[in-house]
C-alpha cells in the first residue's frame, strides 16, 4: 500500500449501545487516523456514502470494522429492512480485514446473555469457538466494554503498514492483550501484602480481595496507556470488571467469587503456590501501608 494512499473504511453495527463509537471519537490523535484512513460509512458521522451505495458496489475496500453483537435472528436486528447478514456477508467478503471492535462483536458480550443459542461474537460465543461465522481467516478482535481508542487505531495502524500484528488464542492482538490490567496498577503493593480496601472509592488498599477486582485476571494494558491519558479504573477507586474477557459481564460485578473463603487465583499462578504466598504475605503487618489506610478513614 503506497504511504499516501488513505485505507478505506466501513464501520457497521450489530446489537450495540454505540459505546464504541463513542471511545474511539475520543482518540487523542485523530488528525493522524484521518490522514492515514478515509471513513467511507459510519452510522454516527456524515459520510460521502450510504450503506445502501456500499452493499450495491462491488469494489473491495479494507477494513471493515463490526461494532455490537452478532446475530442471524431478523427478530433481533434489521437495518433499512435488511436483516444483518444481509448486510454483513456482502461487505465481509470484500473486506481486507474485519477488525471486531467491543466485547460484544468479539465473545457476544452482555447481549449473549439474553440468548446465548442466537447471539455471539463473530467467531467465539464467549469462550467457546464458532460464533456467527465457523471460520474467517482476517478477523481481530478487539474486546473492551468499550475498546479503549488506542487499540482500535494503532491495531489498524500496524495493519494498514503491513506489519504483523501477532494474535493470541482470542484473536487479540498480543501488542495489547499480553498484558494483564494489574499491571501498572498503582495499588500493587496493597495487593502483594494482602491490605484490603474496605470501600469503592477509597484511594488505598486493594480491591481483589473484597470487591470483585479483576485485574490480576484481565488481559489489556489499561493502567500503561491510561483513559483520555489520564486515569483508569483502579486508579479512581474502582474495580477491574475485566471487560476484556470472554465471560464478561459477570453475573457479581463487585463480589470477589470464594471457594472456602479464598479468592481465585491471578492468572497464570498455581493455586497451591498462591494461597501460600497469600497466607505468608497476610501473616505480616505492615505498618506503612495500614497506616494509609487509616489515614485515609479519618
Amino acid at each position: 500500500m503506497k504511504a499516501n494512499t488513505k485505507s478505506t473504511v466501513i464501520w457497521i453495527q450489530g446489537i450495540t449501545c454505540n459505546g464504541n463509537s463513542h471511545s474511539f471519537l475520543n482518540y487523542s490523535n485523530m488528525a493522524l487516523f484521518a490522514a492515514s484512513f478515509e471513513m467511507l460509512y459510519h452510522p454516527l458521522l456524515f459520510t460521502a456514502h450510504t450503506l445502501e451505495s456500499l452493499l450495491d458496489k462491488p469494489e473491495a475496500f479494507d477494513f471493515l470494522i463490526v461494532e455490537g453483537a452478532f446475530t442471524k435472528e431478523a427478530r433481533y436486528l434489521q437495518r433499512f429492512g435488511r436483516s444483518f447478514p444481509e448486510i454483513l456477508e456482502p461487505l465481509a467478503n470484500k473486506a481486507r480485514f474485519i477488525v471486531c471492535v467491543g466485547s460484544c462483536a468479539s465473545f457476544g458480550g452482555m447481549f449473549r446473555l439474553r440468548d446465548p443459542r442466537h447471539i455471539s461474537g463473530a467467531l467465539f460465543n464467549a469462550k467457546e469457538k464458532g460464533g456467527y461465522w465457523d471460520e474467517k481467516s482476517n478477523v481481530v478482535n478487539i474486546p473492551g466494554c468499550p475498546a479503549h481508542p488506542r487499540w482500535i487505531a494503532e491495531t489498524m495502524m500496524a495493519l494498514r503498514e503491513g506489519k504483523t500484528v501477532l494474535l493470541d488464542e482470542f484473536l487479540r492482538p498480543k501488542e495489547i492483550f499480553a498484558y494483564l490490567a494489574h499491571h501498572g496498577c498503582l495499588r500493587n503493593e496493597y495487593f502483594e501484602w494482602k491490605v484490603d480496601c474496605k470501600q469503592l472509592g477509597e484511594k488505598e488498599g486493594c480491591m481483589f480481595y473484597e470487591h470483585g477486582c479483576l485485574g490480576p485476571n484481565t488481559h489489556a494494558n489499561c493502567n500503561k496507556i491510561l483513559w483520555n491519558d489520564v486515569s483508569s479504573k483502579t486508579r479512581a477507586g474502582s474495580p477491574c470488571l475485566g471487560c476484556t474477557e470472554f465471560d464478561f459481564p459477570r453475573r457479581a460485578l463487585y463480589e470477589t467469587h470464594k471457594n472456602m473463603s479464598l479468592p481465585q487465583t491471578p492468572y497464570g499462578i498455581g493455586k497451591r503456590a498462591y494461597y501460600t504466598l497469600a497466607g505468608v504475605a497476610k501473616s505480616f503487618k505492615i505498618e506503612r501501608l495500614e497506616k494509609k489506610l487509616i489515614d485515609e478513614d479519618h
